[in-house]
């Protein structure tokens, strides 16, 4: 923390303009031994809390590029220490001799996230706040971008806040009971603190809850479209990406391997992965890829079952009664009549059938499927991937299933598996606690599970954290952030 760092802050290669910060002690110091004015004078003075100065960066002699210095004096700054951005010119050439000046200079290289982990430790921002600045550079959509930035403004710290210090008000009154155990006093009051966890459970079940959606949003929403051979599975991603990505042929097993691709629709990143058709092969490499359609039918959050219109009935149903039996609570299964257009009668009976089958196979097989309004889609969609005909309601019922047009502007979304993980954590903890309240047990037992589900909220704000943690947290950052 006494070290004073450098890094390139945009992105690598050439461009227009590169950004190189600095931060720490003699950021200041370092930039004026290497900075002339217009004039070729070294009277620079980083005055006031922030300004902009307008010269040129050399080498001892040397000029090496006219640039724009930013100021930024400490405690008023990204960091909370003295902080320098040199707007350069983009060269590639250029930005690695400015940065090797600076280290020359006293300077050196900064970690991966060490600027925003020294924002973090100066007491800037939380650590939920930190980690949310990553998610907001990596954010490919409008959903994803919406729920950094609730994040970085501290919407999801503020109600881990608000939960942490109801808890403290009461763990606090049951600890003085002990100090007062002799003479049997009571200073918090049983009832109110059963109505207080009961409220608290309810409110992180329902974070827990949101981690689902807000982890698809997040990493991108996958998408399996798995079907039997020559049913349209490539056209179908073709038409969805609105481009040639899959190799499309009238003969059987073209695909042998997954192809993925992603689309944006209403805000949302939605990755596509096409997959070799199931069917009874001795070919090796084609079963190759059959085993690989299961695996990312395991991973998908929704599965597209395409059929063809134009087949028999009766052979669709066995393969996708065996899909139904592999899925989980956790993934939404749309059942897609492709080629609809061929024949529209004759495709308005096939679904009929179809439907009717997965009915049937559902009721006698309940215990073992999955099915409740959301995850096994009852009703069909009749598309056509080669003239686009119902893939408007195909993409309409994406979203439906994430259901991000439900969230309101104030919802709070975990989207971390730490905090996640942190989040069941307390929660199991006062699940304790409410079991401990209903047998009567003494003031120490609560105080303990009480304390213990305010460490694993503490953990997800960084108010408890080790080296390991922020070592494996900041890590993952680009250098120069």
């Amino acid at each position: 923390m006494n070290d004073t760092i450098a890094a390139i802050s945009t992105a690598s290669g050439q461009g227009a303009i590169a950004i190189i910060r600095l931060s720490g002690p003699d950021s200041f110091k370092i930039v004026q031994s290497i900075f002339l004015t217009p004039h070729k004078s070294k009277t620079i003075s980083f005055t006031g809390t922030r300004g902009l100065h307008h010269g040129w960066i050399q080498s001892g002699e040397q000029l090496v590029d006219e640039v724009v210095v930013s100021h930024f004096t400490s405690p008023n700054t990204y960091t909370g220490e003295d902080l320098i951005e040199i707007s350069c010119h983009g060269s590639t050439y250029i930005q690695q001799i400015i940065l090797k000046i600076l280290i020359d200079k006293g300077a050196r290289m900064a970690n991966p996230g060490e600027f925003t982990q020294r924002a973090f430790l100066n007491g800037k921002m939380d650590l939920t706040q930190a980690e949310a600045v990553a998610d907001l550079i990596a954010s490919s959509g409008a959903a994803s971008h919406r729920l950094a930035v609730d994040q970085i403004r501290g919407g999801f710290s503020s109600e881990l806040a608000l939960i942490r210090n109801q808890l403290l008000d009461f763990v606090s009154l049951i600890e003085l009971e002990l100090d007062f155990s002799e003479e049997d006093v009571e200073f918090a009051d049983r009832t109110h603190l059963k109505t207080l966890v009961n409220t608290i459970i309810d409110r992180i079940s329902s974070l827990v809850s949101s981690f689902e959606l807000g982890n698809a949003i997040k990493s991108g929403v996958p998408v399996a479209i798995a079907g039997e051979t020559n049913v349209g599975k490539s056209t179908l991603l073709n038409a969805l990406l609105k481009e040639d990505k899959a190799i499309v042929s009238e003969i059987a097993g073209t695909t042998r391997d997954s192809i993925e691709d992603c689309i944006h629709l209403g805000g949302i990143e939605f990755r596509f992965i096409d997959t070799a058709g199931i069917r009874a092969t001795t070919d090796r490499i084609e079963t190759i890829g059959i085993d690989r359609t299961y695996q990312q039918i395991a991973k998908a959050r929704i599965i597209l079952l395409v059929t063809d219109a134009t087949a028999e009935a009766e052979s669709s149903l066995p393969w996708i009664q065996e899909i139904l039996l592999k899925i989980r609570e956790d993934q939404d299964v749309v059942l897609i009549i492709n080629k609809a257009d061929v024949n529209p009668e004759s495709a308005a009976l096939f679904q009929q059938e179809v439907e009717e089958g997965i009915a049937d196979y559902v009721t006698r097989n309940a215990s073992r499927v999955t099915v409740h309004g959301s995850r096994v889609t009852a009703h069909a969609l009749r598309v056509s991937a080669k003239t686009g005909l119902g893939l408007g309601t195909l993409e309409e019922e994406l979203l439906r299933l994430v259901n991000y047009k439900s969230l309101e502007d104030s919802d709070v979304v975990v989207t971390n598996a730490r905090h996640y993980e942190a989040l069941t954590k307390a929660q199991s903890a006062l699940y304790r606690t409410q079991n401990g309240l209903d047998m009567g047990i003494s003031g120490d037992f609560l105080s303990q599970d009480i304390r213990e589900a305010m460490h694993y909220l503490g953990e997800s704000t960084g108010q408890i954290s080790t080296d390991e943690v922020l070592g494996n947290i900041f890590q993952h950052f680009c250098i120069g952030k």
